[in-house]
């Protein structure tokens, strides 16, 4: 406690503080001074000290955590006291850390800005030599030439590898800089130059018969041993690294795994902080205290075409952003050389020009050279010019470095943040666009977009770095400059090696094959999905969660599973997990729940199982992602089940979903209240009849539209032991359910397993007459199908067979997959799809419906043995009842007949009047006559 105060131990008189409205030094009416400290007179130094010796007193006691508690119980007071306290969310424009404030730089500076010289010089000819006229395939040379002592600080003195005994960091590289982490691996031996010239031709550069190639960016798909986290679509890396946090402290808080020592850095651009995925979910990184998190944004100022806030201060505009979320901010402007200019400047002159200048007259500045630095960036005002009047233009040009390209000022901002408790860190990094590669590229607006160099480029560029490579050299090929690695034996790549080593080897790497192996459910815990309903009528979704229930009740894969629910657990009947599994919070509950005496109260646990993320359709995949790459991450497989609103799962977050798909991401996504017209009522946003076509354009998705409880339960086995069993396949499950309750039949003794699997399996034979059709049907749609078997036979003799098409999507891609071995290997015996397979077995023409677009029924048109026809829900969707919209659509029972008697009548196997007498018996133009009430599972 401040020693003038009762509570101290000396008993000194409690001086009152003033109330709004008065003067600070005499308690009497007066102005009220609002500002930074620096603006407001100091009236008692004395006081001001014992205040500052008290906090410096708390922090030696006990520690930053609890001075960080007393520093906010006296904010909260203050504004109890009705004092008026500005928001200090910005701080001037210089370093966060003083000069006297800076740890000592543990390595060899010399060394290590030699082998840094020679990844930037590896790092810009390889993308220059993937310019060459036959191969032109881009990429970006200027980011990582930015931000190489960034990455270089925590290569050397930070980031934790896989063999740490910690387990390891997790880091998300800017996707435009992954020239550098290629460039660094080549010099540490694990890539060659045969890699290195493939940069960009992932199908084409062989080498002794193999491919030797490197992806554009991180993609982890297309390398599996390297890559960790596909990071290039921006904003949503800064989501993903959260997310990664969070679930870290999950495994942690659920003692599954011990995360302490495991720590999530995120490379991030000032222009990307633009996108509303990169600053929309930094609350749960504050709310969550997750101190395991760092954000570093590369500020240099430009985005792709030009500066990011030419009239303003990006630096300043995000120190507000993170410190008004609940951040603890780092900023890194200046290099070591401005130390004693700032020092030597007691008026703030040079503060305040350096607070006053936009950025666009800094990326002008380092884009012209020192002379032009001292007439008008000095020159502005008599004290600063005074300041540089001894120091040459080179001296201005070289001496003044931004703080990003200072390893002491880097290495302190990254220690301080590793040391922080208690909220996530950014640190922002000031630094220039191109840096190192010459002015014709250094903070040139198109910098972004330039791949090539000139001859003399490539000399100016060498020469900066002190490349040992010759004129010759450089001129016998100027597309194909020779890349420079030193021999083994060379002291500077050992010390490199060396600082990998003892920081767990490594970076970036996937190790997947040290995953621990999974004990999965057997038969039983899918027994309550296969027995059917009996007389109840129950939805899909509710058919899921009651299989769910089971799976989560497993001894020991139920502790593996993480299911993820926006606000929605209550909707999709999931609120009786509540008590039991109990919703993760890492701060536990403390209060009481407004619903404690009720058996299904809301229960919030630092231990909780339920990752409830709110309405966060965003954020939930992100920790789907998480979750479903812990196999790799953490060497521990966990199961997510992302259960949500269908309609804002593909068309809200597709790009999450592909990326999770690029990150190899298994588990599970449930798109519950799927259909067009199913949730009609909802209106036109809330239906989803396309989502299994956007499904379809991601490879790595398998997804399912089932109709019935026993169909679902077999989908979940089959997933769960192709993702998590003996040979793991990297897919995500994708399947469809719905709000609509229905009498869901017992499993068939007969049943069709592999043909559920594969894409469809016969519910209802046919008959043997001489007027035949096929309709298939998926999900909701099912029952229709079977009302109009029952109207075809009843009203106009025709015999037709109903198949439940569980997945539309895999009978195309496997049918595509027949095809296209047909087409390289005429030679083969040739491989019917399965579709064609399946209804060569009857005869007569097919329809197909459901609550989808006709797009979806329309991928196996080109497989179907006989003439075939969609019927689908296109358009908007509406509020009406069920019924209604399935009639305005034309895709209900009545209308899957018409179409089949239209069908039938075209080939001339029926009279050409019958279509038109079904289309007034059943009304087909009055949406009012639309059925109701079609609930049927039954044969």
């Amino acid at each position: 406690m401040h020693p003038r105060y009762p509570a101290c131990k000396d008993g000194r008189r409690r001086v009152p503080l003033p109330v709004e409205g008065t003067s600070v030094s005499t308690n009497k009416p007066g102005p009220i001074v609002n500002g930074l400290p620096s603006q407001i007179p100091d009236t008692d130094p004395e006081e001001t000290q014992e205040w500052l010796d008290s906090l410096d007193g708390a922090i030696e006691a006990g520690g930053r955590r609890r001075a960080r508690y007393l520093m906010l119980r006296m904010l909260e007071r203050a504004r109890e006291s009705q004092v008026g306290i500005p928001s200090l969310t910005t701080t001037d424009y210089v370093n966060t850390i003083p000069p006297e404030r800076e740890p000592w730089f543990p390595g060899d500076e010399e060394v290590e800005r030699r082998y840094r010289a020679w990844i930037r010089w590896n790092a810009a000819v390889m993308v220059h030599r993937a310019q060459h006229p036959d191969i032109s395939v881009g990429g970006h040379i200027s980011t990582y030439a930015s931000a190489a002592t960034l990455y270089e600080v925590g290569m050397n003195h930070f980031f934790r590898g896989r063999d740490h005994e910690g387990g390891g960091d997790q880091i998300f590289f800017q996707g435009h800089a992954s020239p550098g982490m290629y460039a660094r691996a080549f010099l540490e031996g694990r890539l060659e130059e045969e890699d290195l010239s493939g940069f960009r031709q992932e199908k084409s550069h062989i080498v002794d018969g193999k491919i030797r190639a490197l992806s554009s960016y991180p993609h982890p798909r297309s390398m599996p041993d390297f890559w960790q986290f596909p990071t290039v679509s921006m904003g949503l890396g800064p989501m993903n690294a959260i997310y990664q946090a969070q679930f870290n402290k999950y495994l942690h808080n659920r003692g599954l795994k011990d995360t302490s020592q495991q720590h999530v850095w995120a490379f991030l651009g000032d222009g990307e902080m633009d996108e509303p995925e990169s600053r929309g979910l930094l609350q749960v990184a504050a709310n969550d205290e997750l101190d395991n998190l760092t954000f570093v944004i590369n500020c240099n100022l430009q985005r792709l075409d030009g500066p990011v806030r030419g009239n303003g201060k990006i630096i300043q505009e995000l120190e507000s952003f993170f410190r008004g979320a609940g951040w603890n901010v780092i900023k890194v402007v200046w290099g070591r050389g401005w130390d004693q200019l700032l020092a030597g400047d007691p008026s703030g002159a040079l503060v305040n020009l350096m607070n006053s200048t936009p950025d666009g007259d800094y990326q002008t500045y380092r884009a012209k050279d020192g002379g032009f630095i001292r007439d008008h960036f000095f020159g502005r005002d008599p004290r600063t010019k005074e300041l540089v009047k001894d120091w040459s233009d080179e001296q201005v040009w070289w001496a003044l470095k931004r703080g990003g390209h200072d390893y002491r000022k880097v290495y302190a901002a990254y220690k301080e943040a590793m040391e922080h408790e208690g909220q996530p860190t950014v640190i922002l990094a000031k630094t220039i666009k191109g840096y190192s590669l010459g002015s014709n590229f250094a903070g040139r607006n198109a910098t972004h977009q330039m791949k090539k160099m000139t001859v003399e480029d490539l000399k100016g560029f060498r020469d900066s770095l002190r490349i040992p490579i010759t004129d010759e050299q450089i001129e016998k090929d100027p597309y194909a400059p020779p890349f420079y690695r030193p021999a083994d034996d060379d002291p500077t790549l050992e010390y490199m090696r060396e600082r990998r080593r003892k920081l767990g080897g490594d970076l970036p790497k996937r190790q997947p094959e040290k995953t621990h192996k999974l004990s999965l459910p057997g038969d039983e815990a899918y027994k309550v999905g296969k027995k059917g309903s009996g007389k109840q009528a129950i939805a899909t979704t509710m058919a899921f969660v009651r299989i769910f229930k089971d799976l989560m009740r497993d001894k020991e894969f139920g502790k593996h599973i993480v299911p993820i629910i926006p606000d929605e657990a209550r909707t999709f009947g999931m609120d009786s997990f509540f008590p039991t599994a109990k919703i993760y919070n890492v701060h536990g509950q403390n209060y009481t729940s407004v619903d404690a005496e009720l058996m299904l109260a809301y229960k919030e646990s630092e231990s909780g199982q339920i990752l409830h993320l709110g309405i966060n359709e965003a954020g939930s995949v992100a920790a789907l992602t998480a979750a479903g790459t812990s196999y790799d991450t953490h060497g521990l497989p966990m199961v997510p089940f992302y259960v949500f609103y269908s309609m804002f799962g593909f068309q809200r977050t597709g790009d999450s979903i592909y990326a999770a798909a690029d990150q190899l991401a298994r588990g599970f996504m449930i798109a519950a209240t799927a259909g067009r017209t199913t949730l009609t009522g909802e209106g036109l946003q809330h239906a989803d009849g396309h989502s299994l076509l956007l499904a379809s354009t991601n490879p790595g998705v398998v997804a399912y539209d089932p109709a019935y409880a026993y169909e679902i339960a077999h989908i979940l086995q089959d997933g769960i032991r192709r993702m998590y069993g003996e040979d793991p396949e990297d897919v995500l499950y994708y399947m469809t359910v719905y709000n609509e309750p229905m009498v869901q039949p017992k499993e068939p003794e007969n049943v069709d397993a592999e043909g559920i699997l594969k894409g469809m399996h016969r519910v209802a034979e046919g008959g043997d007459g001489d007027k035949n059709v096929r309709l298939l049907a998926s999900g909701v749609g099912v029952p229709w199908a079977l009302e109009a078997r029952n109207l075809l036979q009843d009203d106009w003799g025709v015999t037709a067979e109903v198949w439940s098409v569980t997945s539309w999507n895999e009978l195309r891609r496997e049918a595509m997959e027949c095809d296209e071995e047909r087409f390289l290997h005429p030679e083969k015996e040739r491989r019917v799809p399965y579709v064609t397979q399946r209804l060569s077995e009857g005869t007569g023409p097919v329809v197909a419906t459901s609550d989808w677009m006709r797009a979806v029924h329309d991928q196996i048109a080109p497989w179907v043995p006989e003439d075939f026809y969609g019927l689908g829900a296109d358009g908007f969707g509406f509020a009406d009842t069920r019924a209604a919209a399935r009639r305005f659509f034309h895709i209900d029972g009545p209308s899957m007949a018409v179409k089949a008697l239209q069908m039938l009548a075209d080939r001339g196997e029926i009279d050409e009047s019958v279509p038109q007498q079904a289309i007034e018996k059943y009304q087909l133009h009055d949406v009012r006559a639309g059925r109701s009430g079609v609930t049927g599972g039954d044969a």
